[in-house]
């Protein structure tokens, strides 16, 4: 994962507008799909009333929570790796520890679970837990762009320091703010939000099986195929260190919000529906989004793992007999193997698997397959991001690599 979650247009309107929006948009979510409807056309839109969005506990859980992995991040277990090359030619180290965080926070929750924690209280909790997390994603921003201008000037992110203070403030002044060794960038970019994300669908799950006596099959394949996702995406960490998230976006409200609200509280939306809203499902409408997913995750794994490993060492066995074009760089462009299929074979595996994951829904309601719709416009728009800066470093050799690739995400589609 470690995505870039919104758009980065660099315009005054978005820089007012989203900070606005987006927190709404994520109430209202959670309002809809926990609603007898769950209509997202309906008008006036099903909101909750204000002792929804409450709860004295909720602030508790969200900073046991940040602290418990705050806790886990100077685990000292798995290995430390160099970032990439900054503009002062340092390099700053980051630990790779995700997947034990995963790992000890599950069995955390478990044994919770063991010794009788109403997990389910969670469905109750989540408006209030949305709106601490909306909160905290507020304040820790504006912390960040205040301490910005204490750090040097090669410590910039190149596009957050525009001097529009509400544009700033969105994009993030500063690119790796750190306090000591802790990197504050890193450490919200997979862990408690995506870990977070995957013990609300266990707390969706509790739920159901308190009002149902035992889980759903679609809800058990909502569970596994994002806890997959998520395990996935923290087995491969030092991946991240590569993404633009970590290289070229500063910190700022954009990436925090994203991290901490967005994530844990609209990727799971499926959960949550079908808490309310059972839907039953044949072996056979499993097997088929079973494989369906397979297929997603297997695209999605080999198309990423055979860049990275391009990156890291072109002369692999693995990826060394692979077609390339050279470019003025000096680096060269895969234009066989998976990426010789479409330009980008991971977002095609994203897409499949977003909607596996919206399939056990039903197609009753609109609401489950939010994600896919979301996620569709994201990386189409990201695909053209990528488009334009390819076609600025690379030049004729991009051109030319695009006349051997023609299409885009979809082959024989776009």
């Amino acid at each position: 994962v470690g995505l870039n979650q919104f758009s980065s247009s660099h315009s005054f309107f978005s820089a007012v507008c989203i900070p606005v929006f987006l927190p709404l948009t994520v109430l209202f979510l959670i309002s809809v799909s926990r609603s007898p409807e769950a209509s997202v056309l309906q008008w006036p839109p099903a909101l909750p009333s204000s002792d929804q969005l409450w709860d004295p506990l909720a602030p508790v859980v969200l900073l046991g929570w940040m602290g418990l992995h705050i806790l886990l991040y100077f685990l000292p277990v798995g290995k430390v790796s160099d970032g990439l090359t900054l503009r002062d030619g340092s390099r700053l180290k980051y630990p790779i520890n995700g997947f034990h965080a995963l790992c000890i926070s599950s069995g955390l929750v478990m044994l919770f679970l063991g010794l009788g924690a109403p997990l389910g209280r969670l469905f109750e909790l989540l408006p209030p837990l949305a709106v601490c997390a909306i909160g905290a994603s507020f304040l820790f921003s504006i912390y960040l762009y205040i301490r910005s201008f204490w750090a040097p000037s090669h410590a910039l992110a190149l596009g957050g320091n525009t001097g529009n203070p509400l544009y700033d403030f969105f994009i993030g002044r500063e690119l790796n703010p750190r306090i000591g060794s802790f990197d504050l960038k890193y450490f919200c970019e997979l862990r408690p939000g995506l870990i977070g994300w995957v013990v609300i669908n266990l707390g969706m799950l509790m739920k159901e099986v308190e009002l149902r006596g035992s889980p759903s099959l679609a809800m058990i394949l909502v569970n596994c195929f994002q806890l997959l996702y998520v395990a996935d995406a923290l087995w491969n960490e030092e991946a991240v260190l590569t993404t633009m998230d970590i290289v070229h976006d500063g910190f700022g409200f954009m990436l925090v919000f994203g991290d901490l609200a967005w994530v844990p509280f609209t990727y799971g939306l499926q959960a949550a529906f079908l808490v309310v809203h059972p839907q039953s499902l044949s072996a056979l409408g499993a097997a088929v989004i079973i494989v369906l997913n397979g297929i997603g995750y297997y695209i999605f794994r080999k198309s990423n793992s055979q860049k990275n490993q391009f990156r890291r060492d072109p002369t692999h066995p693995s990826v060394s007999k692979l077609e390339t074009i050279a470019t003025a760089t000096g680096k060269r462009l895969l234009v066989s193997g998976w990426w010789g299929l479409v330009r980008h074979p991971n977002y095609l595996g994203d897409l499949l698997m977003a909607l596996a994951w919206s399939l056990p829904c039903g197609f009753s309601h609109l609401l489950p397959y939010f994600y896919v719709v979301y996620f569709t416009i994201l990386l189409i728009h990201r695909e053209a991001r990528d488009e334009r800066q390819c076609r600025d470093k690379y030049g004729v050799a991009w051109d030319t690599y695009c006349r051997r690739v023609p299409y885009r995400i979809f082959p024989y589609i776009y």
